[in-house]
Parts: structure tokens; sequence; C-alpha cells
């Protein structure tokens, strides 16, 4: 069936409401009706993630509903009594497709547990574990522009899905071939014979007790805690309510919430891009730190997995930006350390693991290399890093319980990636910017009272481990022959194998894909030890690196490099120095 064919058929079939009919007959642009139909949106290894609208290519309740009977048909292949938790962020049409998802999974004999509320992305993760459900699903598309909405899928580990599930999940959703196929049943029925059932206190409460048990200075944070300035911002998202309690919970009392960005609002209306990364949307929060007087600056994105930070520099009394990997850095360094003091680390160091992303802040390892622990890489993905806290648990019950590194028991210590999150415990399988958060506000209490602001730590840091730098450059191309142009990219850049990137020599080439790692100087290759992905990692002289991926969950792709120097300058200007090079290998510039 070609586009047009479908797209008459939801002009014309009552099998669609009369909202969805009269959204499609309005339809004038033959380019955009091409875009809404030529493909069914993609349930891929994440779930869903599209623009808001009528149409195959779209996030509605018709590709919501079937993606949704395809999990159903997965959970229902483990045996009968299955059950799944739901939650949803401030989106628009987020709380409607929540409902919509639990109703067809109580049509399937599926016992949905909904939050009555939204709900931050970490508390969904660690709900799935705590009510022992089989699986979990939080509608959101996190840090995106308005027009999104997205469907998120976890495992019962409280992990995104990951192999062997993800696959196994994507076979039964693409083999709902057919709207028709979706089984429904409404809110009272669904109530009335128990398989829906909303959630009160208790989730909220068990979080909140698993965060004040990552505290390193519970005894002694009540006076330091009084004493700091916070201004935060919830980007109109799920993490007002929470945050609020778990700073209020750990004593601090100078919280200042930014009002236009306080309520929920999925239309985002003083923002850009509901985003921490984005500079714009510390605006206003900027300048109500400098009306208050505020030590730090706090935001967190829609569905309250990422954080972004500003500190004051002790020196010009200016607020400084934190990338995801300085505010990973800086939050590890300082959970290490107090650990440290405290005698928390495993007595064997390297059996304690500090877990990061391929394309993170190469930083992480001079930093484990300075407490003795050991550094794993994932893919791209918190969702590695997830995976890898279930399997240190798998590896240390089939040693008995102990630690040992050499059999893969490990500690998990801390985990980051660049995309602004991180995870401190082991309490939520996601990151979670709301525990993040309060964690940093704790460092910024302790270093307050060493004469320091956290980004005066930050400079030590950089003294004692060397300048480190990485950005990122992404390119989008959407539309049907976008996905096209994306892979005709990553073939160029495999095909051209370059021995120079930025001014450096090119030592190594990683490509993922093929799962193998070749060194350039001996020939020799090896395997990467990681699952196959179409990603390439180039390995440069001097510490420098730079990568090329597709994105997941948008059509785009992305090249990330980073560098180290002396100081910032040298560090920056080798960073550039590379983008243009890859970039330009691109065929971008």
């Amino acid at each position: 069936m070609n586009y047009r064919e479908e797209y008459r058929r939801w002009c014309e079939s009552e099998l669609f409401d009369e909202a969805t009919r009269a959204e499609c007959r309005a339809l004038r642009d033959e380019r955009e009706i091409e875009d809404r139909f030529y493909k069914t949106l993609t349930f891929g290894t994440g779930g869903l993630r599209g623009e808001l609208g009528a149409g195959t290519n779209r996030m509605n309740e018709y590709t919501v509903g079937k993606a949704t009977q395809g999990l159903a048909d997965r959970i229902n292949a483990c045996g009968q009594g299955g059950s799944v938790v739901i939650a949803y962020d401030s989106r628009r049409m987020s709380a409607e497709f929540a409902l919509s998802t639990a109703c067809i999974f109580a049509a399937n004999g599926v016992k949905a547990y909904l939050f009555r509320e939204l709900r931050p992305t970490p508390m969904l993760s660690f709900a799935v574990r705590f009510l022992h459900a089989t699986a979990g699903v939080v509608i959101t598309a996190s840090h995106n522009p308005p027009q999104y909405n997205g469907y998120k899928v976890y495992w019962s580990d409280g992990g995104q899905i990951v192999p062997p599930y993800d696959e196994e999940i994507i076979a039964c959703v693409n083999a709902v071939d057919d709207y028709s196929a979706v089984r429904r049943i409404g809110e009272e029925e669904a109530c009335r014979r128990g398989l829906l059932v909303y959630l009160g206190n208790e989730v909220d409460d068990a979080y909140h007790a698993a965060l004040r048990s990552l505290s390193c200075d519970a005894a002694s944070r009540g006076g330091r805690a009084r004493d700091l300035k916070i201004v935060y911002t919830p980007l109109n998202g799920t993490g007002n309510l929470p945050v609020r309690r778990a700073l209020r919970e750990a004593g601090f009392s100078d919280v200042f919430v930014v009002k236009e960005q306080e309520a929920p609002d999925g239309n985002f209306p003083t923002l850009a891009l509901p985003n921490p990364e984005d500079p714009r949307a510390f605006d206003l929060a900027l300048r109500l730190a400098a009306e208050v007087g505020a030590d730090l600056v706090l935001a967190t994105d829609p569905d309250a997995d990422r954080l972004g930070l500003y500190a004051r520099d002790g020196k010009s009394g200016e607020y400084k930006p934190f990338t995801g990997n300085m505010s990973g850095i800086l939050l590890a360094d300082y959970l290490l350390s107090r650990r440290a003091e405290q005698g928390l680390l495993p007595a064997c160091r390297a059996d304690g693991a500090l877990v990061t992303t391929v394309v993170s802040s190469k930083m992480a390892h001079a930093l484990a290399a300075a407490y003795g622990l050991t550094v794993i890489e994932t893919l791209t993905g918190f969702k590695y890093i997830g995976e890898q806290i279930k399997r240190f648990g798998e590896a240390r019950e089939r040693n008995g319980g102990r630690l040992d590194h050499t059999k893969g028991a490990f500690a998990f210590e801390f985990g980051f990636e660049e995309s602004y999150g991180c995870l401190a415990g082991t309490y939520a399988r996601d990151k979670d910017a709301v525990g993040a958060a309060l964690l940093l506000c704790e460092a910024a209490a302790y270093y307050r009272d060493k004469g320091l602001t956290l980004w005066d730590r930050m400079l030590q840091l950089y003294e004692r481990y060397g300048y480190y730098r990485e950005s990122l450059a992404s390119f989008s191309y959407g539309g049907a022959d976008g996905a096209a142009r994306i892979r005709a990219l990553m073939q160029s850049l495999r095909a051209a194998e370059p021995r120079a990137l930025g001014g450096e020599t090119v030592v190594a080439v990683r490509d993922y894909l093929c799962g193998t790692r070749k060194d350039l100087r001996t020939g020799k290759t090896q395997p990467v030890g990681l699952p196959r992905s179409n990603v390439l990692y180039f390995e440069l002289e001097h510490g420098g690196w730079c990568c090329a991926r597709p994105s997941g969950t948008e059509p785009k792709i992305k090249f990330y490099f980073g560098a180290k120097g002396k100081d910032f300058s040298e560090a920056d200007t080798k960073a550039e120095s590379i983008r243009k090079a890859l970039v330009a290998l691109a065929n971008e510039e």
C-alpha cells in the first residue's frame, strides 16, 4: 500500500475517529501527506518517538495502540499474570496516551499500575522493580521540542529494553499488522476487573527514602544546607514536586523556583527548547539567581532524567555553565572522595566500577585511576549503563555474593553519560536528575564549608587530571530520504578511513557495526567486546577522539569529539580542529 492509499484509508475508514479523519482530510501540502504516511512510525530499541498528529508516521492513539498491543503480546508470551507500570510527563497528549495504554494492557489481561499524576522517568524505573512488574512504559519525548511525544519501554529489571528483549518486543509490535487488532476496554471496566490500579503515595515515599540513603554527608549537613541558596527550574516538566521534596527533606530551605517554568505545560511557552543542554533554557533561572544571590542554578528536562547546572566562579562571581561531562565528573569525584574517607569503597578498589559511555569524557579514566577503580565503557545510551548494574548483580550471585572484578562481580560506584545524565545508586536503572540535584546540592554545601564553589572545585579537578574538552555536532535529515542520506554518510566515513583528523594522527578505528578495533600503526584487528551498533570511533594521538553515530530517536547523525590540553585554550583549539575535520570529511561543509 503506497502512502496515498494509506492516507485515503485514514480519511475514510470508520476504524479512525471523526477528529482523526477530519485532520487528515484537512491536509493540503503533498509533502506533509507523504511524510505522515510514507512509513509506519518505527518502534525501535527505545520504543517510539515522533511528532504528534494523525498518520502512520506520527504519535497518536493508533500508533501508540499498536505498540502497546505488541508489548502486551510479548508479556503474555511469558505466561499469565504479567503487569506493567505506566508513567507520563507534561507533554501534550501524555496523560491521554498513558490511560489508553493502561486500558489496552487491561484488555489483554495484563495488570496496569498507573500513576495518577505525572512522574519523572527515573521514578518509573524505580517503580518497576519496587512493584515486581514485568515491564514499564513512560510516555515522554524527554527534551525534544513541544510537537513531539514518545513511548519508552522498560523491562522487569527497571532498565530500558536491551537485547534480547528489544528485538523480541519489536517483532511482536511489527506483527500487529492492523489497527483493528488492538484490543481495548474502557477505564471503568478495567478498574472493575482489577486490571487497572491507580498508584498512591507508596512508590513516591519509597523512592525518596532511596534518595536519602545516597547521602555521604547526612549527619553534618544541617547547617551547611541552610546556608545554600539554590535556584531551580523544572522547565514546565515533571521535576518540580520531587526535586523540591528531595531538597526539603535534606534540609535545603532556600530554594527559589522559576515561576514561569514551574507548572507543567507541554507547550513550554518560555522556552525555545525544553532542554538543559540548551543555554537559552537557563535565561530566566540565571536572572532569578542574580536577584537572590544564588550559589547554584539547576534545571531538569521535562521527564526529569537530565540535569543542567550553573555555579558561581568564586573569583569573578559569574555563573559558569557545566556540561554533562563536567557535572558527572564533579559528582563522581565528590562521592568517591567521601566514600574513601569513610572506608566505603571496596577493599580491593578494582572491584569498584565507574561506568560511562564511549562518547563521554575520557577524564573518567584519570579520575577512576586515582581511586583505583575499574572503568567500564558502554555503547551510547544510559540503558547500557543500567544493564551493567544488572550484570554486576548476577555475577555476584554466581560468586556467592562476593565482589571479584576478575569474574565481573563489581560494586557499582557511579555511572554517567555526556548527555547530562547520571546515577549514583542502584535504586533505579536509568539516569536520575532528582537524585543528581540532591547530591550536587550536598556537594555544594560541603565545598562551601571549605571556601569553594562547585566551579572552583571543577577547576581543581582540571588542574589535577588535565583539561578535557568535549562537544557534539549533529545534523538533521528529515523526510523520506533522510534515513538514506544518514546511511550514505556513515558508509562514506567507513570507506575514507582517515589517517589524520584535526592535525592529529588517527591511531585506531573502532567500527562497532563490524565489532572490531583496527590499530592503524600495526594493522592488527581485535574485537571491541560490545554489541553491534552503527557507530564509528576514531582514536587520536595525545588523548583526542571522535565518534560518528546516527541517533536512535531522531532523524540525525551525531558527531562527538574530545581533546585534552594543558589548559582550556589548548583543549578548545584541539577540539575545534577535530570538529572541522570530521564534519568536512562527512561533506557537511
